[in-house]
């Protein structure tokens, strides 16, 4: 319906695809709107070798749009960053030629942590936690929290737990906390305890 939408009205589409390869739903890649796209339709898909292939820092990835555009993005690009280093490009050759057996671990490291994680918040009286499908985070609710900014101020000044509140990701996050679970379950065990005592010590904002 929205790619429907954005048809009739002549928008344009930027999809965020880089975490398509963490999916935990049984398919190769999340869905995206390029499964349904054709050639006029006007998306740009943005990706990454950042997530699945544990490349961050390497400031590489691709687009995929409409022919007409790559011109000017192509300019965009030259006189913003010229290009990718060679041995960065190089890097991204063989991460796509010999790289999937990496992938593949990532997903099945990621998906036992993700689902230690949302065990261990569950045992957390006032924390509500969903299973998310993708990517390498847990984004939960807080009862009582109104101030998920503050909130993620203390937590780190008080019980040196750093966590992302969930209005850094637009007003509907207000009351969430974003937790990154692409870690050690001893780390992760770790930051539930923290968390744990410092929400039966009442603080909540």
């Amino acid at each position: 319906s929205i790619l429907a939408h954005c048809r009739k009205h002549g928008i344009w589409i930027i999809a965020d695809d880089v975490y398509e390869r963490l999916y935990y739903c049984g398919d190769d890649c999340a869905p995206s709107f390029l499964d349904l796209a054709d050639a006029a339709d006007r998306i740009v898909s943005t990706n990454s070798f950042s997530k699945a292939w544990l490349m961050t820092g390497w400031r590489l990835g691709w687009i995929i749009a409409p022919t007409a555009l790559m011109p000017d993005l192509g300019k965009l690009i030259e006189y913003n960053t010229s290009c990718a280093p060679v041995f960065v490009q190089r890097a991204g050759v063989v991460a796509m030629s010999e790289g999937e057996p990496t992938v593949l671990h990532t997903l099945a490291r990621f998906r036992v942590a993700r689902d230690f994680l949302v065990a261990q918040l569950a045992t957390i009286a006032g924390i509500e936690a969903a299973s998310p499908p993708g990517a390498m985070y847990v984004f939960f609710r807080v009862q009582g929290v109104k101030d998920s900014l503050e909130f993620c101020k203390r937590l780190v000044r008080e019980a040196r737990l750093g966590l992302a509140p969930g209005s850094a990701f637009g007003p509907e996050g207000q009351g969430f906390v974003r937790w990154c679970f692409a870690a050690s379950e001893e780390r992760l065990l770790e930051g539930v305890r923290r968390l744990r005592e410092f929400l039966a010590r009442g603080s909540r904002s």
